[in-house]
């Protein structure tokens, strides 16, 4: 059984992903401390969170539930480990995709996981790491992803207008702490740029690891970060350019990515 379970369900467009790099590159060294699993390795699960904060309805929050328990249910003994479980979809979609207009769905989710935690490890120490951000930060790159990776066509001022109660990502963590019975802990981006292991610094400290360990975990260079700003534009006028003509939109945007080298 783990000593301490980390569950840190993003947000997304927090670091998330320069977190997950991070964990990633150094899984060799942490690997006697700590056992991860990362988005990629809970693929089905994900897929059953984003599908409860899209319908919201009780079917399919068990099913995100059975396919948590069966994460559980795969992982190896880890006596005296720290288990982390690092995905921002955990939380559900990100806001921004139609009528998904918050992360409202994020604390059903989340205490539907920590009591399964409970019930596999009564003895293990629980808690929630949330990465948050600025929000104006937050939502103007929240659209730009959306504009990169959906048919987003609106303009960042009306996304803005339409999607601006989701960026409180800080009144989201404390909607969380209410509602969970374990420590949920949180901290901004911005605080995180100048620490030594950037957005990574909060989590690893939550793992409390030995000195001589945190001195030799390296950095790899951030990962998702924002494309350039003509290119992004670029991106939006194909969403509207081929707005009712899904394959010629998506050759026409591989095609951008593939000439600025980013695909």
């Amino acid at each position: 059984m783990p000593r301490r379970i980390i569950l840190h369900p993003g947000f997304h467009k927090t670091g998330t992903s320069s977190v997950q790099a991070i964990l990633r590159a150094n899984r060799a060294l942490l690997k006697p401390h700590v056992a991860l699993r990362l988005r990629w390795q809970m693929k089905d699960l994900l897929h059953a969170a984003r599908g409860y904060s899209t319908w919201r309805d009780p079917l399919t929050l068990l099913k995100a539930e059975y396919r948590f328990d069966a994460l559980l249910d795969a992982l190896p003994r880890m006596p005296r480990r720290t288990l982390v479980l690092s995905a921002e979809e955990l939380a559900g979609h990100m806001p921004g995709r139609g009528d998904l207009a918050d992360y409202s769905a994020a604390p059903d989710l989340l205490e539907t996981f920590t009591r399964s935690l409970r019930r596999r490890f009564p003895r293990a120490e629980i808690m929630v790491y949330l990465s948050t951000r600025d929000p104006a930060d937050w939502i103007a790159s929240a659209y730009w992803e959306h504009v990169k990776a959906s048919s987003m066509t609106l303009d960042l001022a009306t996304f803005t207008a339409r999607y601006a109660p989701a960026a409180d990502l800080d009144a989201v963590a404390e909607t969380i702490a209410r509602r969970l019975p374990c420590p949920v802990h949180h901290a901004r981006l911005e605080a995180c740029r100048d620490l030594p292991l950037g957005p990574a610094t909060p989590l690893l400290d939550l793992c409390a690891l030995p000195p001589e360990v945190l001195a030799q975990i390296t950095v790899p260079p951030p990962e998702n970060q924002r494309l350039p700003a003509e290119l992004l534009q670029a991106l939006l006028d194909a969403n509207r350019q081929h707005a009712d003509d899904p394959e010629a939109r998506r050759r026409a945007k591989t095609a951008l990515l593939q000439q600025a080298g980013t695909a």
